[in-house]
């Protein structure tokens, strides 16, 4: 075979897909505003602004590609913020969490969902009566305020057709806050606890969370419903949304569940969240579970006196250890 003569014909070049140059440098976006997400719907996200009263309608950019952004995020917004009619911002930037209240929807599934972003308070409402209070309940979403930075507050409402006293003494030795929120007990004890803070509300339907809402924001509006005549009530908020408080502060109202699952949690980290019981666990045999007799009998906890604040708190959290490894009681 003869030497082939090469030339210019033979050069093969691929015809390029855009004119857009291509590069992995990101814009800083220096020039965003930052605000806090105050609902979530459909891939559309409503934001007040710092300084400002209004809800702007956002979108998440394409370069945040599926970075979740929740109820109560702090993000940064460019585009068009004017808040009229029609107009669209864009989240280009979401700041670092302080909290996050996280649930599982069941105890076998791996999924984490963030219920809300960076609240200080988790209010826990609970009716005493119709439906009857599930203590299973109440002590899981303490484990998940404690584990997720957020300080949990117990209210009790219905209070008009039962006494709170009996139920609320259950957690008295976790120095949780109670306070009551019947349809005739004045708000004043909540008003005050709220109060400039960023509160999460969470409870089953028909404890009355959104009645208590509507007395608290009375500009909210929230759907209210029947308990049904299974004792189980009916979903009247589908999707959290930020309110502001009268006095300064926001709540923030999320749907009514019926099951809060913790797979995301282990006894070590809510053992962590108390600090004396944390430092006596570091004496526990390996693989020890925390619980006591007879499954663990030689649980450095147990050497706490009984009849001391510390032996009872040890009762207290091996309460909530026992709700974290069971499902009983806390579904409704």
């Amino acid at each position: 075979m003869g030497k082939r003569n090469w030339d210019e014909s033979d050069v093969r070049v691929r015809p390029p897909k855009g004119t857009r140059p291509r590069t992995k440098d990101r814009p800083a976006h220096d020039d965003a505003e930052f605000g806090m997400v105050v609902t979530k719907d459909r891939g559309r996200w409503g934001v007040v602004l710092d300084g400002r009263d209004d809800t702007i309608v956002t979108m998440r950019a394409r370069e945040l590609g599926r970075t979740p952004i929740e109820v109560g995020d702090r993000v940064g917004i460019v585009g068009d913020t004017s808040g009229k009619k029609d107009t669209l911002g864009r989240i280009v930037k979401l700041a670092e969490r302080t909290s996050v209240l996280r649930r599982t929807a069941d105890d076998t599934d791996p999924y984490e969902r963030i219920v809300v972003a960076n609240a200080d308070q988790l209010l826990i409402v609970t009716a005493v009566a119709d439906p009857p209070p599930r203590a299973g309940f109440v002590e899981r979403a303490l484990i998940a305020a404690f584990v997720g930075n957020l300080h949990p507050i117990l209210c009790l409402t219905k209070s008009d057709l039962a006494d709170p006293t009996e139920f609320a003494a259950e957690f008295a030795d976790l120095d949780v806050t109670v306070v009551t929120a019947g349809i005739d007990d004045p708000l004043a004890d909540v008003e005050k606890l709220i109060a400039g803070h960023i509160t999460a509300l969470i409870g089953h339907s028909g404890v009355g969370k959104s009645t208590l809402v509507n007395r608290l924001v009375p500009d909210a509006d929230r759907e209210t419903g029947e308990v049904s005549g299974v004792g189980k009530g009916r979903h009247t908020s589908t999707q959290s949304v930020a309110l502001p408080l009268p006095a300064g502060g926001w709540i923030i109202d999320t749907p009514g569940i019926r099951s809060f699952g913790l797979a995301h949690v282990d006894a070590d980290t809510v053992i962590g969240v108390f600090d004396d019981l944390a430092d006596a666990t570091e004496d526990c045999p390996r693989g020890c579970t925390h619980l006591g007799p007879p499954a663990d009998p030689e649980c450095a906890l147990d050497s706490f006196p009984e009849d001391s604040a510390g032996g009872r708190r040890v009762a207290a959290v091996r309460k909530l250890l026992e709700a974290l490894r069971t499902n009983n009681d806390w579904e409704m």
